[in-house]
């Protein structure tokens, strides 16, 4: 049976309100892009015109406070029938998005559509508006039609997928009412909004290589940040286990530094391949002297035992610790060294490069 609202206004008698003739679903992007509750109570807006594989876009993409995706399709001016199987297919493609991907869109939103110079990550923004972030994004999604009204046998498809096949789709009815000049709308739910179980996302595929390096710095006991940033290298030792992936950077490269548990800290161009540390110069007071004649937060990177090996650095941009940039979406590795084809790779330098104003020659 399908959904019918009216209004009546009370005055002596009750008159009924006709609905108007404005246009509102041509407003209507704009108004649940400024304002989601109007559809569905704790969403935040991540997309608008979500570009998809097939050529076709995304009206509206949302995500809740689980974080959970929500497609919100309009009807527009296709036929009920027609805007419930473009639903479905946008399920199919939302289901594969990454974290990096939902984090990367939502950046892309802010620039394009909200004018941000300075877009937040999406954790941030999770934060801000549920006082949470969750600890996975798109475990589940659901789909959300808007439309006027729908008609008795696309109402039946509907209740039929989500009745029996568990499908989480749902739709929300607006409609418009002029009354003296003045202009109304009304929401009405198909089914009031719930979580139901969906598919979980698949992996994305492998990437070629972005040339750029991941290097884990181990701010511990046998080495310090600070001592890093002063002198110029990333390092590591306590066996060829942990110091073999250091050759494979080579002067002219650039290296991204994470360090485990605080995030990512500096950027910079290596000046010279590995050595060992009692053949590794540094600058101290504009003389080149061996690094074992100089001061250093932690001296135990000088005993034979731990055989630190240095790589030399010109750093580019570097952090203190309270500064440290870590994101949803962004990538991360146990290796010293690593060259990764993760699509979540290329997301991280991208955020970095614009976090920390790091403009490509050329």
């Amino acid at each position: 049976m399908s959904i019918e609202v009216a209004i009546w206004r009370i005055d002596n008698d009750f008159n009924r309100i006709p609905l108007s003739g404005l246009d509102y679903e041509q407003r209507l992007q704009e108004a649940v892009a400024t304002d989601s509750s109007i559809v569905e109570p704790g969403l935040l807006v991540i997309g608008q015109e979500v570009p998809t594989p097939v050529g076709s876009r995304i009206d509206i993409l949302a995500v809740d406070a689980g974080g959970n995706l929500v497609v919100i399709e309009l009807k527009r001016d296709r036929t009920p029938r027609d805007v419930v199987a473009q639903a479905l297919d946008y399920g199919s493609m939302v289901r594969q998005m990454t974290s990096e991907e939902i984090a990367e869109l939502f950046i892309d939103y802010q620039r394009d559509f909200l004018s941000e110079t300075d877009p937040q990550g999406i954790d941030d923004a999770l934060r801000d508006k549920f006082n949470s972030v969750p600890a996975e994004l798109n475990s589940s999604h659901r789909l959300v039609i808007v439309a006027g009204e729908l008609d008795p046998p696309t109402e039946r498809i509907v209740r039929y997928l989500r009745e029996d096949y568990g499908v989480d789709i749902n739709v929300v009815f607006f409609r418009a009412f002029e009354d003296e000049g003045r202009h109304y709308m009304t929401r009405a739910w198909l089914a009031e909004p719930d979580l139901l179980p969906a598919a979980t996302p698949t992996r994305a595929a492998s990437r070629e290589w972005n040339r750029e390096f991941y290097v884990t710095f181990g701010d511990d006991d046998y080495r310090d940040w600070n001592d890093a940033k002063e002198y110029g290298f990333v390092s590591a030792g306590g066996g060829e286990w942990y110091i073999r992936t250091l050759r494979m950077l080579q002067p002219g490269n650039r290296v991204w530094v994470h360090v485990p548990g605080r995030g990512f800290v500096g950027v910079g161009i290596v000046r010279s391949p590995v050595v060992r540390y009692d053949q590794f110069m540094v600058d101290s007071g504009g003389s080149d002297v061996l690094i074992a004649d100089v001061e250093l937060e932690v001296p135990y990177a000088r005993y034979e035992e731990i055989e630190e090996h240095f790589v030399s650095v010109d750093w580019i941009k570097t952090v203190e610790f309270d500064e440290a940039v870590w994101e949803r979406g962004f990538f991360a590795n146990t290796n010293i060294v690593a060259k990764p084809r993760n699509p979540k790779w290329d997301f991280t330098v991208q955020r970095l490069k614009a976090l920390w104003e790091i403009v490509d020659e050329g």
